[in-house]
């Protein structure tokens, strides 16, 4: 039939997750027929995705050091009221033009963009352009799942990337600049210098809404940019994106356990919860589920999502003290005082790695929110 396809693994999605769990298929199994489906023009979106050096194991650096378009290895800077701090963990970034163009290097006629599905099953896609593609294995990348069954915070943000007629003189990212007038929760400045004169310029905020004003939050950046004495800048690119910061919820409800169709990326919940940050679990999940066999991946899958969920209940009681206990506009106090602790215990945070030393240190000392209001926050938020 000429409208069916047939291969043995689908991966449905071509952001970072699915991206590269294609792609270390195509490295490591190039016996596996693999097809990628994504629905937009190209894999990758319109995103810029970090990490630092820590957050990928130097056995699995293989899988993203194509995709890194820009790496900074004198670390990284944070700015705060009364407080700046220079860390020298290196910094890399991926952007999606970068992870498209890889990808469709190395995929070639193996990804297939421009089609939707519209039918999932654990065996077979339909698409939207009425093929069938029948396989052994399917898996489903496709963005967040069912997020009413998670208790969230938001992170949230627009960003801009700037061409300046003159250096801008930043040599290393600002991670956080917090010395913004707050707002909307925890607000922050994120600046990428991509080059002398081109910066990436992102206003971020820990909200308890996802709602979004586009226009307003770019009014702040040309506000921010004034104030660092940039002017006549061009706008070359825009990106947008409302992450959940997760606290609560039942994982049984997100993933359902008559789901038979395997997942991965944010729709099994793999990322970290305080954060929303995705990339360190995108690598560990592609570097373990090529070393799979397919016939089992709905099962697999989920039970590597659950373990993860589990270990997980850190980061989403930090959750639950940062939203429940903390008065939005006081909420850059927290992440003060967490980057005035030790760059090791900051790396391992990010990467969702926190030692059980970590885990001590982060909560002892004078607490950054008032005692009761934590209490108050842990007793009446459901893990």
């Amino acid at each position: 039939m000429a409208d069916e396809i047939s291969c043995d693994l689908v991966v449905l999605g071509g952001g970072l997750a699915g991206g590269l769990i294609a792609w270390a298929f195509a490295h490591r199994r190039p016996d596996v027929r693999l097809l990628l489906v994504e629905r937009d023009a190209a894999a990758g979106g319109n995103h810029v995705w970090s990490f630092f050096d820590g957050d990928v194991a130097p056995s699995d650096r293989w899988m993203i050091d194509p995709m890194v378009a820009h790496r900074w290895a004198g670390g990284y800077d944070v700015r705060f009221p009364g407080f700046r701090r220079r860390l020298d963990t290196p910094y890399n970034s991926v952007t999606s033009d970068r992870f498209a163009a890889v990808l469709r290097d190395r995929l070639g006629d193996r990804l297939l963009t421009g089609v939707d599905a519209v039918e999932v099953a654990a065996d077979r896609v339909v698409l939207n352009d009425g093929r069938m593609i029948r396989a052994g294995a399917v898996i489903d990348v496709r963005g967040a799942g069912d997020l009413s069954a998670l208790r969230c915070g938001w992170q949230k943000f627009v960003g801009l990337t700037l061409r300046l007629p003159e250096a801008h003189g930043l040599d290393r990212p600002v991670i956080m600049d917090a010395t913004v007038e707050q707002m909307d929760g925890y607000r922050f400045v994120y600046l990428l210098p991509w080059d002398e004169q081109t910066v990436f310029v992102e206003d971020t905020y820990y909200s308890d809404s996802p709602a979004l004003d586009g226009p307003s939050i770019e009014a702040r950046i040309g506000d921010y940019a004034r104030a660092q004495g940039w002017s006549d800048v061009m706008v070359v690119h825009r990106e947008e994106g409302v992450l959940p910061v997760v606290h609560g919820g039942d994982f049984d409800r997100y993933w359902p356990v008559e789901d038979k169709v395997a997942r991965a990326g944010v729709r099994a919940g793999l990322f970290q919860p305080m954060t929303g940050y995705s990339l360190p679990d995108a690598v560990r999940f592609a570097a373990w589920l090529v070393e799979q066999p397919l016939d089992d991946l709905p099962r697999a899958s989920r039970a590597y999502a659950r373990a993860h969920w589990r270990a997980g209940g850190y980061y989403r009681l930090l959750g639950k003290m940062l939203f429940g206990a903390t008065a939005p506009e006081q909420r850059w106090r927290i992440f003060a005082r967490f980057y005035g602790l030790r760059a090791g215990l900051i790396q391992r945070f990010y990467a969702g790695r926190s030692s059980w030393a970590d885990r001590i240190r982060i909560l002892c000392g004078k607490p950054p929110v008032p005692i009761r209001g934590a209490m108050r926050a842990l007793l009446t938020l459901r893990s």
